[in-house]
């Protein structure tokens, strides 16, 4: 009878705790980052269509595990595949302290709209970079360098600048190359 009993304990508990894992699939490709507060700290792509377990959530980011790795990831990027309820509870667990987060962030893309335009707005606030943009540009989206080393040759100005797992190359103020920093 106890047998009995410790089985269909375990069993009960089991169900239980699967009913509070949450889960989400990847709507598309999305980078895993380490920290939230720097966009440089990739730590692998997750693929499109991917699960991952939720741990927690705010207004922008979710802190997910995919294969052992745990990090954020934009909650844009996936659908949850649990109830709203789940979900619900998730969102409100956060403490209200959350809420400033998300007007920092309407502050910050209006900021950018109002500088650069919607489209560059969009692309900045998404963290991305490409050839050509100027340095103001490259700290609206990914924020000030640990480090910058400038060499002035003549007329040209060359910096690099480093961040935690990238380096960016310019010359006269214009992203010109980028690659990962080799340690």
């Amino acid at each position: 009878m106890k047998r009995l009993f410790l089985i269909s304990l375990i069993i009960i508990g089991g169900i239980s705790l699967q009913a509070q894992t949450i889960t989400a699939t990847m709507k598309s490709s999305s980078r895993l980052f380490s920290t939230k507060d720097d966009l440089t700290s990739v730590i692998l792509i997750i693929p499109a269509d991917s699960v991952v377990a939720v741990l927690d959530s705010d207004s922008t980011y979710l802190h997910v595990v995919y294969e052992d790795n745990e990090g954020y990831i934009f909650n844009r990027h996936v659908l949850i595949n649990n109830s709203i309820s789940d979900r619900q509870k998730i969102i409100q667990s956060q403490p209200s302290i959350e809420e400033p987060v998300q007007g920092q962030q309407d502050n910050r893309f209006t900021y950018l709209e109002n500088k650069y335009g919607t489209t560059m707005a969009t692309k900045l606030a998404l963290g991305k970079i490409w050839k050509g943009m100027n340095s103001d540009m490259v700290k609206d989206s990914w924020g000030i360098a640990e480090k910058i080393n400038r060499v002035i040759s003549g007329n040209i100005i060359k910096e690099e600048w480093i961040f935690r797992n990238t380096w960016l190359y310019f010359e006269n103020n214009t992203l010109v190359e980028w690659g990962p920093v080799k340690k």
